[in-house]
């Protein structure tokens, strides 16, 4: 993607002619959410003025209209991920929803009491307490597979790992905290020769990267929707449905059943079996919008983009001593955490607020990770395919303002 290319697709993005505290903002934090193209935004506001019904039941034709809408985002989300079906794809708030989904039903289906739950040390909280309450519940054990200081992954340790009393995987394909990717098709395909099957947080891989879940062959796949341009509330849990027609609903509710009685209520195929009461209809409306805007573009071109973002900035920073990056180890996607020597984290964020640059700081979710680190916090900054070289010049520029006047 040329520069030419950039401004072009950034020009999509209408939050970018917005100043903050009277600087153009320079939007750095696109890990913890994607800014929104303006097809997303028309999408959602041409549906609501035009289309707006319920889905599935209404036999009059702008409930039809409405359907077919949000029915044609589950068809571009198959397509995207090259899923077997449409009825694999389940409409979910989020990735986090999504895992507890999973942790929920297929724990309640297959876990017995001693049975085992990998999980890796760099996981989101959001893939670690939902197997803790299963674990909890069911009474298993949680075992957790160590990294290195750069954050690779021990692949010897997750290999070693298995046993007869093995159950499940759920592992980050790309830490949202520091951006490391693990060799996701290497990890599947070890848990799959012990007969164990294996969920896939993509929430940091979906924007970034093209993604075949049947050449991963992936148990279950996770992703949110406001991590690929589109609207928050919005998430994907893909199932092979081999497995999701023989787990239980994890709601239960209107749309969701084929017949109720006072005695006895059965429940309706995939999909719906798992999508109980209205849905966020405009908003799968407009992730399915976002979904067709990134199909314009080349994955690749956006891949080579981000990559080329990333050796900018791990090669700009790395000539700062004052700077010490968490966990790199050059697989790193769109995602850098580091600590700056003498200042806390959230104080480089709010210095960098008042230029206009936004940045996270905090734990990012990952509590246990921040633990092995012996931080509290790091600074992140993460691209997107509007991000530009620039921006990250001047972040970096500020930084060392900012240094300065800590150690002045």
């Amino acid at each position: 993607m040329n520069m030419l290319s950039v401004q072009e697709w950034r020009s999509q993005f209408p939050i970018f002619q917005t100043n903050m505290n009277g600087y153009p903002l320079i939007y750095l934090d696109s890990a913890a959410t994607t800014q929104k193209p303006q097809i997303v935004i028309d999408s959602i506001v041409e549906h609501l003025s035009t289309a707006n019904a319920n889905v599935h039941r209404g036999v009059y034709e702008l409930s039809q209209i409405a359907t077919d809408r949000f029915e044609q985002t589950r068809n571009r989300i198959q397509q995207f991920i090259h899923a077997n079906s449409p009825t694999e794809i389940i409409f979910t708030k989020g990735a986090t929803e999504a895992i507890n989904l999973v942790a929920s039903s297929y724990g309640e289906l297959a876990f017995e009491e001693h049975d085992e739950i990998i999980l890796t040390l760099m996981e989101h909280h959001a893939n670690i307490i939902p197997w803790q309450e299963i674990a909890k519940k069911k009474g298993c054990i949680i075992k957790v597979v160590p990294i290195s200081m750069n954050g690779t992954l021990c692949m010897e340790d997750y290999a070693s790992m298995f046993t007869e009393k093995t159950k499940f995987v759920s592992m980050v394909w790309v830490s949202n905290a520091i951006g490391v990717e693990n060799p996701i098709k290497q990890c599947i395909d070890i848990a799959h020769s012990h007969g164990v099957p294996i969920l896939v947080d993509a929430s940091q891989a979906i924007q970034h990267k093209k993604i075949d879940v049947q050449s991963l062959d992936c148990d279950f796949l996770v992703f949110s929707g406001h991590k690929v341009y589109g609207p928050t509330g919005t998430g994907i849990l893909y199932g092979k449905s081999s497995i999701l027609d023989r787990m239980p609903p994890y709601q239960t509710g209107g749309d969701m059943i084929r017949k109720v009685t006072f005695e006895k209520t059965t429940f309706a195929d995939l999909p719906s079996k798992f999508e109980a009461g209205t849905p966020n209809i405009e908003g799968f409306i407009g992730l399915g919008t976002a979904i067709q805007f990134l199909q314009q573009i080349s994955m690749d071109d956006i891949t080579n983009h981000e990559l080329a973002l990333m050796n900018h900035a791990i090669k700009l920073i790395e000539q700062k001593e004052y700077i010490k990056v968490i966990g790199y180890n050059g697989t790193n996607v769109s995602a850098l955490s580091f600590s700056m020597d003498g200042v806390h984290p959230h104080d480089i964020a709010s210095l960098l607020d008042r230029k206009g640059i936004a940045v996270r700081a905090g734990h990012h979710c990952a509590h246990p990770l921040m633990q092995f680190y012996g931080v509290p916090s790091t600074t992140r900054i993460s691209f997107a395919l509007y991000t530009t070289v620039e921006e990250i010049e001047e972040c970096i520029e500020a930084l060392d303002e900012i240094h300065t006047l800590f150690h002045a």
